[in-house]
């Protein structure tokens, strides 16, 4: 356990001093069952950070799998319950407390796609100051979110946030998603200044030699900031059978507030 302790506390240096994206290599998962490598990825995380809930009803590990259906504005299908891309984002973007860690554990891969990539958004905004310096002012002022049918009865089912603030240093709010489903349910479309500013964001996230491109294999665990940094997948296409499909599990990190998803 001393020697855990160390190596994830090597993790936490590196999330929050060095690069911001750590993968540790590798849980034997091929020789234990789901719940024993689940068991073991908690506990290690778990000297990294404290897990936080990750949905209203406390929900603390997290399946990130296909299971057929679509994420549509307002259904609280969330886009990592399909198998489609997912661009560059930040998780939960569209609560007060998103987590400051993002941790997957990779238990089996797709057939096919489903490659990872990570982005500085520090990166990004040097990028949007260079060749988008008009649309970069609209990134600081709100975003309607669609918050993924994760609010009490009576409460709204939109967020508003800016894409960045920089209390501190410069921090993220991003889901392309997300705010395509916000405007949705808000009923009206995103301000000309607030489209092109996201458009801006997109076509800078196109940009492959800003990112780092890798596929995240059975046993091994990845680590980002999720304020600094975002992460996005491709699309996947999975093995016909129920009990070799692509199968991550994904906890969320934050040592502030409550452990309850709003924090």
């Amino acid at each position: 356990m001393p020697v855990c302790q160390e190596k994830m506390g090597r993790v936490r240096h590196i999330l929050d001093r060095g690069r911001r994206f750590a993968i540790v290599d590798r849980l034997p998962v091929a020789e234990m069952d789901v719940g024993e490598a689940t068991a073991i990825y908690w506990l290690l995380s778990s000297m990294t950070s404290r897990p936080v809930a990750q949905k209203l009803d406390g929900t603390m590990i997290y399946d990130v799998l296909d299971t057929g259906q679509q994420a549509l504005p307002g259904s609280g299908v969330r886009p990592d319950k399909t198998n489609t891309e997912i661009r560059f984002h930040n998780d939960n973007a569209y609560n007060d407390t998103p987590p400051d860690y993002v941790d997957l554990l990779c238990l089996r891969q797709a057939e096919s796609g489903g490659h990872s990539r990570v982005i500085s958004f520090h990166t990004v905004y040097n990028s949007l100051l260079a060749r988008y310096p008009h649309e970069l002012p609209r990134l600081y002022r709100p975003f309607w979110f669609d918050r993924q049918r994760e609010y009490r009865t009576g409460e709204s089912p939109i967020f508003a946030a800016p894409v960045f603030d920089s209390i501190g240093e410069l921090r993220a709010r991003f889901s392309a998603h997300q705010i395509n489903g916000g405007y949705a349910l808000r009923g009206e479309p995103i301000d000309a200044e607030g489209a092109a500013a996201i458009a801006a964001m997109l076509d800078v996230f196109d940009d492959d030699g800003l990112s780092v491109d890798f596929d995240l294999e059975p046993g091994q665990m990845q680590f980002v900031d999720n304020r600094a940094l975002g992460h996005s997948r491709t699309a996947f296409v999975d093995h016909p059978e129920p009990d070799r499909k692509r199968h991550l599990v994904r906890l969320w990190l934050r040592d502030r507030g409550r452990r309850t998803y709003p924090g």
